[in-house]
């Protein structure tokens, strides 16, 4: 039959059949694969190992940290994957306590982010309400915004994602929820994130101002001790998630659709984004716009195995007529309607990731 005579819930339906049937022979294939568990841990313990070890190595001095920074940006990103899959419950389902500690874990190596149990609850009306005014995730990461630099701030730094919004609510009670409260849903690992990374711009901006001014800063003696401590938690620590975080959101907030998506139509709410130029964001979201269409498809397959049947699964999507490179989304405000004019964003919601 040809596509043209599917419906949209047919095309789903038949993207779902054949990407369900790769990863079953895949795991047929390779049997370990079924360890879904052992694999979930072990991917942890590698990402916080690689994570710990670039640290050490910038530290001892062994590396600069124009190349740990990157590397555990890299290994953070796996971990990323890993969040994103515990919220699904696919490791430890029915063990509580290696789960929650899976959990509190990718929160301490990404402090940069909500709390992932709070995060559970808003990505899963994500996958509900996937392109409507109701998915809070994604637009708190800027999908649906138009383009411009006040959208590119907003990118990297989950409290100006949050005020920037502000001035947008439609009454006193939504701007004081949104500037006094929703910012709680980060404390602590948010706030300690951004008062390291506020203080390293500040300091060094402040010298850097300095120096091209011809003046000089008198710092104190407080100041000129702590900034060691400040600069090695941000290249170890804070630093690669800030560049983590600006690669992924950039990705997943043009890989969605917002405004104008039929409800319940998955082939309507992501493309496939992989373009050769996106290719340094993909190392750093590990190749989340080339794979994260396929997850909204089928929710239960874990990111590694996504990655592994991606051909077998593109295949049939662009088959299906699921939009692939669509940048003129970008233009568009990330709307579905090719031509759609971007209307003003009125956003409210969370910067989650």
């Amino acid at each position: 039959m040809s596509t043209a005579l599917l419906t949209d819930a047919e095309k789903t339906a038949r993207i779902k059949t054949v990407v369900q049937a790769a990863g079953v022979a895949l795991r047929q294939r390779h049997p370990w694969l079924r360890r879904q568990d052992a694999l979930g841990a072990a991917i942890m313990a590698f990402a916080l190992a690689g994570m710990g070890l670039s640290g050490w190595l910038y530290w001892t001095g062994a590396i600069a940290w124009w190349l740990c920074l990157p590397l555990s940006a890299f290994f953070a990103s796996l971990i990323h994957e890993l969040e994103h899959d515990l919220i699904h419950l696919m490791y430890f389902r029915k063990n509580p306590l290696p789960h929650h500690l899976m959990m509190a874990l990718c929160w301490l190596s990404r402090p940069g982010t909500i709390n992932p149990w709070i995060r559970r609850k808003l990505h899963f009306q994500h996958h509900k309400y996937s392109g409507s005014h109701r998915d809070l995730e994604e637009r708190g990461i800027t999908n649906g915004q138009p383009w411009g630099f006040k959208r590119f701030l907003m990118l990297g730094d989950w409290l100006l994602a949050l005020w920037l919004r502000v001035p947008q609510m439609p009454n006193t009670k939504r701007k004081l929820l949104l500037a006094l409260v929703a910012p709680l849903g980060y404390f602590p690992m948010g706030w300690i994130h951004l008062a390291i990374w506020y203080c390293f711009l500040g300091f060094h901006g402040a010298n850097l101002y300095a120096v091209l001014s011809g003046s000089e800063i008198a710092w104190s003696a407080t100041t000129l001790a702590r900034m060691p401590w400040i600069d090695l938690a941000t290249v170890v620590w804070v630093g690669p998630n800030q560049l983590r975080m600006f690669c992924l959101h950039f990705v997943s907030s043009n890989m969605h659709y917002y405004g104008d998506v039929e409800a319940d139509n998955v082939i309507q709410q992501t493309q496939v984004l992989n373009p050769w130029w996106l290719l340094p964001f993909q190392l750093f979201c590990f190749n989340f716009g080339s794979t994260h269409a396929i997850h909204h498809f089928v929710v239960k397959e874990p990111f590694y195995i996504r990655q592994w049947t991606a051909k077998q699964a593109h295949a049939v999507m662009r088959e299906m007529g699921v939009r692939f490179n669509d940048t003129g989304s970008f233009a568009r405000a990330n709307r579905w309607q090719r031509g759609a004019e971007p209307a003003s964003a009125q956003v409210s919601g969370l910067a989650l990731r």
